[in-house]
């Protein structure tokens, strides 16, 4: 289990030069947004406007913090993401822009190269196994979450997270009104 922290996130502008977004952990390290074969991140969007397109990649999308926003993936009905709802997956290739509900949201976006690898976004509030099998990496969306593996326990804060490999069961244990979204990476 690897623990990164929030404040050591690397913050970098947006593709399409719109703002910035801060990485949390891509694959292979150090890949840029050319090469990876995943890539998760959260982004402060403080307007309404296009997304960067990423040729070949698919796309999970969920709210961390604000009102929401509606989302328009051009062939797709506008669909409203906030705190309440699921992850929202779609092709990262596709004209698709975002529209503020009501301010400012930060977002957490997960990427994968679909011909390499595939993923899945879970949020979830209650305690969790996560079995071994498959490289994970679980953030922290609210509160604090207890992490147990075989070999130690780990505290996350708001935003840090943890990378589990595929030989690691975890126990994930949240704390009182906290939130978490487990993503779950999968060979293509």
């Amino acid at each position: 289990m690897r623990i990164l922290r929030a404040s050591d996130y690397k913050v970098m502008p947006w593709k399409n030069g719109g703002g910035e977004t801060t990485e949390i952990a891509a694959s292979p390290p150090g890949a840029g947004l050319a090469d990876f074969d995943w890539r998760v991140s959260m982004a402060k969007v403080a307007g309404d406007g296009p997304f960067s397109l990423f040729p070949g990649i698919d796309r999970t999308l969920a709210i961390l913090d604000g009102a929401g926003i509606v989302l328009s993936v051009e062939g797709a009905q506008p669909r409203q993401l906030t705190l309440e709802t699921e992850p929202h997956s779609f092709p990262a290739d596709i004209a698709t822009s975002a529209t503020l509900i009501g301010g400012t949201v930060v977002d957490f976006n997960v990427m994968s190269r679909r011909d390499k690898t595939g993923h899945n976004v879970d949020r979830l509030s209650t305690r969790t196994e996560s079995p071994a099998g498959s490289v994970r990496l679980v953030l922290c969306g609210s509160g604090n979450l207890g992490i147990t593996t075989s070999e130690r326990t780990e505290q996350l804060d708001l935003f840090d997270t943890a990378l589990l490999d595929a030989s690691e069961q975890a126990g994930l244990n949240p704390g009182l009104n906290s939130r978490f979204y487990l993503v779950t990476f999968r060979s293509a």
